[in-house]
Parts: structure tokens; C-alpha cells; sequence
């Protein structure tokens, strides 16, 4: 029985990460189609560096962006996707190893849990 439940898990575990990647590359590739729709092929100029604009700094501007469909928003929230995915991941590694009751693997997923979150909050 116990050995079904942790399969089980595993295999909630990887479907996680498997809809999560999906979801992300087709929310990036739909606003790499919209992008290029709009710019129309125009040649970019490297000749000077454009950072983002303050709007795709943050979180709440990302999601702003890119519920105004702005192209570069709904590229970046595919990346913050990505990003979650793994997060996701860990979150239901936590809670799953919690009802089997595997302390072990749900103190060193909760460790886990806490670094991702922090170095996500952290960062700059």
C-alpha cells in the first residue's frame, strides 16, 4: 500500500512538471508569434542596450502586462511559469510527503521549499 502511494506521488510529481514546462513554453511561444506579428520583421538595433521597461520589473507588472496583452508581458509571465514550476513542484513534494508521513522527506522538502522562496523574494 505504501509503495502505491509514493508511485502515485512520484507520478503527481512529474505531470506537475510536465504541465507546468508545457504550459510555459506555449504561453511564450504565443507571445514570441504576437511580438514578431507586431514589430514585422523590423531589424533591431544593437547598437545601444534597452533594458525592460519598470512594467516587467515586477510581478504585479509582469501580470499587468500581459493581461493587456502586451507581447513582451505574456513572454515574461511564461517565464515566471517556468519559474514557479519547480516551486510548485516542491510545495506538493511537501504536502504529499506529509500524508505519508515521511517526516524526513517532508522536513528536507520544506527546507527546500524555503530556499526557492527565498531567493525568489531576494533577488534583484
Amino acid at each position: 500500500m505504501a509503495e502505491e502511494a509514493e508511485h502515485g506521488l512520484e507520478q503527481a510529481m512529474g505531470r506537475i512538471l510536465q504541465i507546468g514546462v508545457t504550459a510555459s513554453a506555449l504561453v511564450v511561444s504565443i507571445g514570441g508569434i504576437l511580438y514578431l506579428a507586431q514589430t514585422r520583421g523590423a531589424r533591431p538595433s544593437y547598437q545601444h542596450f534597452q533594458s525592460a521597461t519598470a512594467q516587467l520589473t515586477t510581478v504585479h507588472g509582469i501580470v499587468a502586462q500581459a493581461l493587456s496583452l502586451n507581447p513582451a508581458g505574456i513572454v515574461e509571465f511564461g517565464i515566471l511559469l517556468l519559474i514557479a514550476t519547480p516551486i510548485c513542484r516542491v510545495l506538493f513534494g511537501v504536502v504529499g510527503f506529509a500524508m505519508l508521513r515521511d517526516r524526513l522527506y517532508t522536513a528536507i522538502s520544506a527546507i527546500v521549499l524555503v530556499i526557492l522562496l527565498f531567493s525568489f523574494i531576494t533577488s534583484r
